[in-house]
């Protein structure tokens, strides 16, 4: 499955878009760690589990798994998924030991809880299923 590697980028490749939408739906945008702490407690307050998504605009695989994260989002509502771009955050990136796009994170109380990197659809589902199945048994 699909996963890239962090390149730099010229003013000239940040300006092409690509026409893939990566947030919407119930996806959150994180630009700033001050606004990764907020929806990490705000999560934690709602008893959420989190799912972080890494990505990169530049990236291809994350490209082809923005339709399936956002219409995840919609159908798992009981969850927060969030997209952090690497380029905007990369010291917060390199914080979290970030070496493929996409690289999402199962968080849970702030701790990791699993981990899946690249675009592997069938696999990104299935955590997610399972995830939800987990929480729906501890209630």
């Amino acid at each position: 499955m699909g996963a890239c590697v962090s390149k730099s980028k010229t003013k000239e490749q940040d300006s092409e878009q690509s026409g893939v939408e990566f947030t919407g739906a119930n996806v959150h945008l994180i630009t700033t760690t001050e606004s990764w702490d907020q929806k990490m407690e705000e999560a934690k307050r709602d008893g959420k589990t989190v799912i972080a998504n890494f990505s990169a605009t530049w990236c291809g695989p994350c490209k082809m798994i923005a339709p399936l994260y956002r219409e995840l989002s919609e159908q798992y509502t009981s969850l927060m998924f969030l997209v952090i771009d690497v380029d905007e955050l990369t010291d917060f990136s390199t914080s979290w030991d970030i070496k493929a796009t996409p690289t999402f994170f199962f968080l849970r109380d702030g701790q990791q809880i699993d981990k899946l990197v690249g675009a592997n659809k069938p696999e990104l589902q299935k955590k997610i299923i399972s995830i939800v199945d987990s929480a729906s048994c501890q209630k």
